[in-house]
């Protein structure tokens, strides 16, 4: 079991039946004088006592709604939207109340990593405004905040073209992250990881989001708190971070090796083994309320950090951002799967 916890508070409904009661009721016999047909003639003074006659009942009046709740779409949708967002190197689910993504999901492969056709230098930050206004993310709400504009998919993701690595600095691809020791140190490594995953697989997909989970108070009692950066304030800032990663084998109808990886949004030591942070995926879709692998049938799937070492390689933030501007590293393969 990973030394990660998740601390996911399940709300626990009860359910209180009525009774049902039975009403039995009870009818005596009704002892009814039949008139025996005789060839005796009646006295004219008796007479026969009629059977009773059945009177039907009303029919039941068609019980008719007398509201109409869905009227109110006349008006609108109220939600929620996840604002689907597909660009050239990334698609993912905005979430408009936090106004961070959800989830952005991401291709590499050994091609795309050895392409260069995008320099950093020439994309900037910028919002996304495909989202409405009163919806997204403001370059404003940053400024002085105290936190990097926290990539979700990396820039050095998406160097096989200009166009795809300033999708990558659109602000729908950004959460609020802490720089020094996380953003610009683990986090980083994490992403160096799986772009070395491509040595042993050649394709791997990723999917990278933001959570926001439970805390236990001095009380005893779990509580989900976190800041919110802008004025008035605006950008929510996640406590943790996951990775959902699917490493295809290539072959169709082949293998793939997952693996979840949840990290707090905190300064991170680099002699951290990254296995320390390894999570189940349903943890993951409980605490983030999606799902990530509902069509792969078990049998095809394998657990990643089986197949391969799951460690991160340090390297420094000067050294990586040169990277992105001139050749890629050079490239040192990952263990070989074990047999």
């Amino acid at each position: 079991m990973s030394k990660t916890t998740i601390a996911i508070i399940a709300g626990v409904s009860a359910f209180t039946g009525a009774a049902a009661t039975a009403a039995i009721f009870s009818t005596r016999e009704r002892k009814i004088a039949q008139v025996v047909p005789s060839a005796v003639k009646s006295s004219p003074t008796s007479t026969t006592p009629p059977y009773p006659t059945p009177i039907p009942s009303p029919p039941s009046p068609t019980l008719l709604n007398p509201v109409d709740p869905s009227g109110l779409f006349q008006y609108g949708f109220p939600g929620p939207v996840s604002d689907l967002r597909p660009t050239p190197s990334t698609t993912s689910a905005f979430d408009r109340r936090t106004r961070n993504p959800l989830w952005v999901a991401e291709h590499i492969t050994p091609i795309s990593l050895s392409m260069s056709g995008g320099d950093r230098r020439h994309s900037f930050f910028v919002e996304d405004t495909t989202i409405p206004a009163k919806f997204r993310a403001k370059l404003q709400d940053y400024h002085r905040s105290g936190y990097d504009r926290g990539h979700q998919v990396p820039a050095a993701d998406a160097k096989w073209a200009q166009t795809a690595m300033d999708s990558t600095f659109l602000l729908s691809n950004m959460c609020p992250q802490v720089g020094d020791g996380f953003n610009r140190d683990y986090w980083a490594h994490l992403e160096d990881f799986c772009r070395r995953l491509t040595h042993d697989f050649p394709s791997v997909r990723i999917v990278t989001g933001p959570l926001y989970l439970p805390h236990r108070d001095s009380d005893g009692k779990f509580r989900v708190s976190y800041e919110v950066i802008g004025n008035p304030p605006n950008v929510a800032v996640p406590t943790h971070f996951y990775k959902v990663i699917f490493a295809e084998d290539g072959k169709t109808g082949g293998n793939v090796s997952l693996a979840a990886f949840v990290l707090p949004n905190k300064p991170i030591a680099n002699d951290k083994p990254l296995t320390d942070f390894l999570a189940p995926i349903e943890a993951v879709e409980k605490a983030s309320g999606l799902e990530f692998a509902t069509k792969l049938p078990e049998q095809r799937r394998l657990k990643l950090c089986e197949q391969i070492k799951c460690s991160i390689l340090v390297r420094e933030y000067a050294d990586r951002q040169r990277n992105l501007q001139g050749k890629p590293p050079e490239r040192t393969s990952l263990p070989a799967p074990r047999s």
